[in-house]
């Protein structure tokens, strides 16, 4: 008999993980990905006859530094802006583990969390590396799943003095300041636009939930010194903003080049961001092979779309905890 651990949402909160704990395996696969120690196929997408509402995202990757024999594993993730009119995660996902010896079953869990906390995890990671070290504002544009995890995860790693948040709808973005001042003690604003919230920011994050391009992230707010991190799935940038950045980091490039959708989409399809023009992947920088800032005038753009490695290191670090406590349900898978 084969038996595969099932676990829920709630299992996973009983395990304890910390945001320092979801930040270094973050690290860690990314130096991994830097040393060739990862396989990742390009996400694929489907597009349900909806009316547009939303897709599903299907990612697929292995580590070999994970574990005795390496791990595999596929996530599913669902991306539908009109989920919280039902009181959901505008993200809902599964993922599925593997061992990659003989292709047995190894995990069915949550991936919810893993979503939300690798996504702000990378943009930690990033800015670890390519942000000014004494960075005090940070403005953030969108209140979705992710943002909580930014914002935290920026906030624990930087001298911060204060946060800007904004959204679409005021309810939200009140409720988002809100929900952050519970956690940190850095004071938090709740802006009207985004203009406000990156005005004379050190580190400007766009993470928002466009039906359509529209720049909220203008050029002329990226002043010298300023680390930029667009993820948004629909552009909200300008065209030009490339034109003033010294440094264009991605984590993979071809990752960068699949798909139909992405803040830099268009850049990539009109040639301004090229292999040629691409300064490096953030796992050059992490595994030591490439400098990451180098001056504090340096302006500094981290574009990441969200590798499946990440899931799969997040994944095994929640299997490693569960088997440890004995956490979740056992399956018979046959």
């Amino acid at each position: 008999m084969i038996h595969t651990r099932f676990l829920n949402g709630a299992d996973i909160e009983t395990l304890a993980i910390t945001p320092a704990d979801v930040i270094a395996a973050v690290e860690n696969v990314v130096a991994a990905h830097g040393r060739g120690e990862t396989v990742f196929e390009p996400r694929m997408h489907l597009m349900p006859n909806n009316g547009g509402i939303g897709h599903f995202n299907v990612l697929r990757g292995h580590v070999d530094t994970l574990g005795e024999r390496g791990l595999s594993g596929v996530k599913v993730v669902g991306d539908f802006v009109p989920n919280y009119q039902q009181g959901l995660p505008s993200e809902l996902a599964l993922m599925t583990l593997y061992d990659p010896t003989n292709g047995v079953p190894l995990a069915i869990m949550d991936a919810t969390w893993i979503t939300e906390v690798r996504t702000g995890a990378m943009t930690a990671v990033g800015a670890k590396y390519l942000a000014r070290p004494d960075s005090k504002i940070l403005g953030h544009v969108g209140a979705r799943g992710t943002a909580f995890a930014n914002v935290t995860m920026l906030d624990s790693l930087f001298p911060l003095e204060e946060i800007r948040v904004t959204s679409r709808r005021p309810e939200s973005r009140e409720a988002f300041a809100d929900e952050l001042r519970k956690v940190t003690d850095t004071p938090v604003v709740a802006v009207a636009t985004a203009d406000e919230a990156y005005d004379g920011a050190d580190i400007l994050v766009e993470a928002s939930r466009l039906e359509k391009p529209t720049p909220l992230l203008r050029t002329a707010a990226v002043r010298p010194g300023a680390f930029v991190v667009p993820y948004g799935t629909v552009s909200a940038v300008e065209l030009d903003l490339l034109d003033v950045m010294d440094k264009v980091v991605v984590d993979d490039w071809r990752e960068s080049r699949s798909g139909r959708f992405g803040a830099l989409r268009a850049h990539v399809d009109s040639g301004r961001l090229s292999e040629e023009s691409l300064y490096a992947q953030i796992g050059e920088i992490v595994s030591g092979r490439k400098p990451g800032r180098e001056t504090p005038d340096e302006r500094i753009l981290f574009w990441h779309r969200g590798l499946s490695i990440l899931d799969v290191a997040l994944a095994h670090l929640i299997l490693t905890r569960a088997e440890s406590t004995d956490t979740g349900t056992m399956l018979r898978y046959r």
